[in-house]
């Protein structure tokens, strides 16, 4: 059993175009994430388009060595399977999904994520904004053959665009589903990257971490607190559905 990291990465957002671009210190948002997630460096896949905008994401894949795959931009679960495909995975490999505008992303909660998965025997496990986290650390876990089975059997486009409702919202009374809980709830903080205003906070959050990609979660929450006036940059913001 082998676990992947399969992160989803485009330039064609409509609320802010090339937003993984974006500088970040002295890298781009999509290399700070990329370091953040350095101990799996040997297990991610960057999940590209195949629509001739992504040739800046493929070049920072080359860079750094990091495994990729070209592939239909709207059809983002047909994308991770084939992704997954390309590189061999097995039924029972564990695929973590997370997305390029979370440059904050945790590694040490992916990897409790993970070992809540393997202990609990669930099919999926998340760590979203509803357990208690920031909106911006999102992981989801579950298995190839899982991915497989939504891959086949996916009809709607929601569905195909979003990766993974087939398996939390269409069969979640047929798996066990877990989810990773924050103790405490920080769920009002947001450092995604959708729009201008969530730019402007993560840019002037990772100022006062010191431009630095090394820091905890605990490092990150009380930076947050003591920040209000940065925390209040992205507030309006509302989270795009998925």
């Amino acid at each position: 059993m082998n676990v992947y990291i399969v992160i989803q990465a485009r330039t064609t957002s409509t609320r802010l175009p090339k937003k993984i671009l974006l500088p970040l210190g002295d890298k781009t948002v999509l290399e700070v994430m990329l370091e953040r997630l350095s101990s799996f460096k040997d297990k991610i896949i960057i999940a590209t388009t195949n629509d001739g905008t992504q040739n800046e994401i493929v070049d920072i894949c080359k860079k750094h060595k990091i495994r990729y795959y070209e592939g239909d931009t709207n059809n983002v679960l047909s994308r991770y399977y084939e992704a997954c495909l390309k590189y061999d995975l097995k039924d029972e490999d564990i695929v973590i999904r997370c997305t390029s505008d979370c440059p904050f992303i945790d590694s040490l909660l992916i990897k409790k994520a993970i070992a809540l998965y393997k202990t609990s025997n669930a099919n999926y496990v998340s760590l979203g904004v509803h357990s208690g986290f920031p909106r911006g650390l999102d992981t989801e876990i579950f298995s190839f053959k899982l991915l497989k089975e939504a891959f086949n059997n996916a009809t709607t486009d929601y569905e195909k665009e979003h990766v993974t409702p087939y398996i939390h919202t269409t069969i979640k009374d047929k798996i066990k589903i877990e989810y990773l809980k924050s103790l405490e709830n920080n769920s009002n903080f947001r450092i995604t990257l959708d729009e201008t205003d969530d730019y402007k906070a993560i840019k002037q959050l990772f100022s006062k971490l010191n431009n630095s990609e090394d820091f905890t979660y605990d490092e990150l929450i009380l930076a947050l607190k003591q920040n209000p006036s940065i925390v209040k940059i992205n507030s309006h913001v509302e989270q795009k559905k998925s």
